[in-house]
């Protein structure tokens, strides 16, 4: 029998579009099972990496964000020592995680490319669910129309979208058992 699959809702805060040229300064992750039981969280800030860089819109964004920012540069620490130990979370979870993103190529983008350069591998392979992808079969809307101003009151809980990673991994995570319960039939749970 194969192990259950658990939902890691993944917010990523980075000060450019890139990792190496540009620093992943957060991440959180929140571990869901599909019946939206928070099973665990992880989170982290991390120090800059060697010669990268601020981007400037990126930095602006920041710049009206002050309590995001300053969360996300409390007692960063370095990525060799972060990467690993997120790793022995993910594996020390009881089911098989599963990378959830909103949207995922970003936030896959920053945690795939940390784990291989700080930690050799990644526990979610190759792949990632992006939940933007989700909504849009879901609302049978183009791509692009598939933003959460489109989506249904009824997928989302009353919880905070802070710029804070743990904080909107944890809404995008119930935010996705929700749409999940929705594809499986069990809209009436949330």
């Amino acid at each position: 029998m194969s192990k259950t699959e658990i939902y890691i809702s993944t917010d990523v805060e980075a000060d450019g579009p890139i990792p190496g040229p540009h620093s992943m300064l957060s991440f959180g992750s929140a571990a869901y099972l599909a019946d939206k039981t928070l099973v665990a969280t992880f989170s982290a800030n991390l120090e800059t990496l060697d010669g990268a860089t601020g981007d400037t819109s990126t930095m602006d964004f920041w710049a009206k964000n002050p309590e995001a920012w300053a969360a996300c540069r409390k007692d960063p620490r370095p990525a060799a020592v972060v990467m690993p130990e997120y790793v022995a979370w993910l594996e020390a979870l009881p089911g098989r995680p599963v990378f959830v993103g909103y949207p995922a190529a970003y936030d896959f983008l920053f945690v795939y490319w940390y784990l291989m350069r700080f930690a050799g591998r990644s526990p979610f392979s190759h792949s990632a669910l992006d939940m933007k992808t989700m909504a849009m079969v879901l609302l049978k809307k183009g791509y692009r129309e598939a933003t959460k101003r489109n989506m249904p009151k009824r997928w989302f809980d009353p919880l905070p979208h802070t710029h804070v990673a743990l904080d909107d991994a944890i809404e995008q995570g119930a935010l996705f058992c929700n749409m999940l319960a929705e594809v499986r039939g069990d809209s009436g749970r949330h």
